[in-house]
This record gives C-alpha cells, sequence and structure tokens, in this order.
C-alpha cells in the first residue's frame, strides 16, 4: 500500500482534507496519525499523488509505502538543515570577510562549483583567524533548527541509529551533534598552528560521497536495507546521501538536491518527519 502523509498544522480539518483527497484520483482516508496535523491517506499512484500535493496550500507530504515507513538510521546534513546557518559564513564574519565567503558557499550549494575545491577556497580565507573565535560563533551565532532535536531524540529512543553529516567542520559539528542528540558524526578538521587557523584543511576532505559512504558504513554496521534510512539536506553536496536513502527528504533546498528527493519538507520543523514515519505526537521525545 502507498499513503502520502499530509502535514498542515493546526490546519488540518474537514474541509482541507477534503479537498485534499478531491485532488488525487482514487484516494481515500486511511488514518489520522496526529488529528488536525497529519492524516495518512491511501493512494494507488504515489507519484500522482505527490504532484498534486506537493506545494498545495502550506501544506507538506510524503508518499512512500506503508510498509518499512518507519525508519532505522536517521542520516542528516548539518548547516542549512539541523542547524540554520551555515558554519563558515559565519566565522568568517569574525574575519570580516563573510559576503566574500557566503558568495562561494551559496554557488557550491547550489552545484555550481566543485564542492572541494570551493571549500579549500573558503578555508583559505581564513589563515590567521584566531581559534577562539569558533566557540564565540558557537555560542552567539549557532541555533538548530526547529524541531531537530525531537526528531533525533525520537528517533534514537525507538532504537534508531543516528549520524550527523557534514562538509563543514568538527569543531562546530561535535558539539552540535551532543546538543541535538546524534551518536556519530562526520566532519572535516581545520588545520591550526599556535592558536590560528593555517587555512588548510586537515585530512581528507568530506564531500558529498565521503557522506554517503560515512551513512553506507554506518548503515552497514547495523545490517540495515538501504529502505531503512532516512536521510535529510539541503544542498548539492547531499545529493548522493538523499539518493542513496530509503526515503531522501529535502529541507528547504536548493533546486539542484530537488530534482532527486523523495520528498521536500517545506512548510514544517523537522519533527514533522516523525508523523510521515506514522510516530504521533504524544510518543515524542522532546
Amino acid at each position: 500500500m502507498i499513503i502520502a502523509t499530509l502535514i498542515a498544522v493546526g490546519r488540518l480539518d474537514d474541509r482541507l482534507l477534503a479537498e485534499a483527497i478531491e485532488r488525487v484520483a482514487g484516494a481515500r482516508f486511511a488514518a489520522w496519525v496526529d488529528e488536525g496535523n497529519a492524516v495518512d491517506l491511501e493512494v494507488g499512484d504515489g507519484a500522482a499523488a505527490r504532484r498534486a500535493l506537493e506545494g498545495w496550500n502550506g501544506c507538506d507530504v510524503v508518499v512512500q509505502p506503508a510498509e518499512g515507513r518507519e525508519k532505522q538510521l536517521l542520516a542528516a546534513d548539518m548547516d542549512s538543515t539541523i542547524i540554520g546557518q551555515e558554519c563558515i559564513d559565519e566565522l568568517a564574519d569574525y574575519a570580516g570577510i563573510k559576503p566574500s565567503i557566503a558568495a562561494i558557499t551559496e554557488r557550491a550549494m547550489r552545484g555550481e562549483l566543485d564542492f572541494a575545491e570551493a571549500l579549500k577556497q573558503r578555508v583559505a580565507l581564513l589563515e590567521g583567524l584566531d581559534v577562539s573565535s569558533i566557540a564565540r560563533c558557537l555560542e552567539e551565532r549557532i541555533r538548530p533548527n526547529p524541531g531537530a532535536a525531537t526528531l533525533v531524540r525520537t528517533m534514537r529512543a525507538r532504537g534508531a541509529g543516528t549520524i550527523l553529516l557534514s562538509g563543514g567542520f568538527v569543531d562546530f559539528v561535535e558539539p552540535v551533534a551532543a546538543l541535538v542528540g546524534f551518536e556519530h558524526h562526520a566532519a572535516n578538521l581545520l588545520a591550526k598552528n599556535g592558536g590560528e587557523l593555517t587555512g588548510e584543511i586537515d585530512g581528507p576532505i568530506v564531500d558529498g560521497q565521503a557522506k554517503k559512504a560515512a551513512m553506507i558504513v554506518n548503515r552497514d554496521e547495523r545490517g540495515l536495507e538501504p529502505e531503512a534510512v532516512l536521510a535529510i539536506g539541503d544542498g548539492a553536496n547531499d545529493i548522493a546521501l538523499i539518493a542513496e536513502a530509503g526515503l531522501g527528504v529535502a529541507y528547504r533546498a536548493k533546486p539542484a538536491l530537488l530534482a532527486v528527493a523523495d520528498a521536500r519538507l517545506d512548510h514544517h520543523g523537522l519533527d514533522a518527519l516523525l508523523w510521515a514515519q506514522g510516530i504521533a505526537r504524544r510518543d515524542w521525545v522532546r
């Protein structure tokens, strides 16, 4: 059975539900996930249901097979996904060069630049920045996106694995992972010397393929099939990860990622992906 989980927090009344069903040929009510917030519709043609409901009336929709909808591994990008910022852009502000670096970041996330080369260019511009700026940036700028911790902690409480993946830096990823509740993480190491950044990456670069590889290692260690993985990202650097997952979700994403994602989350917090897994709010871990 194919289900379309329609999400419209606080707005999903009988009228909106009837309109949604009318938009999808052959759709019928299956069950409330949370009455007034999220509902499952049984649909015959998943692709048609997604075309009819995606972007409609401020709703989000996730279309997938009912079997195996609750995932056993969460693999998430960090910058502009689990958190609302791009760490390298915010760090660059402490060096007075945020506009220059942010412009490169934006092009890289759109897939217009090779990620590894773009990262090297941006990190080189940070040469000489005091390492203490990282802690300041974390405290003053970096904030989780709505619903991030609830999504991660609820999935962990239900036995799922969690891994935070980033083309950014361990100095940011490690504390964010601890704050939000991830078990594992992978990211780049900023090279340092005498309390300053050297403008280089220490070790291999974690790019899109490395994110995918880290997820696969974690998945295989748990003995899971690809269908058991939920992956979330926002940019071109997440394409390989999203394409490999059983359910790949684009969060407030760039067009390059939207083209390959199984679903998109444009209107609600990350905890809405618990409804997509059939988990009612009363069972969420906040």
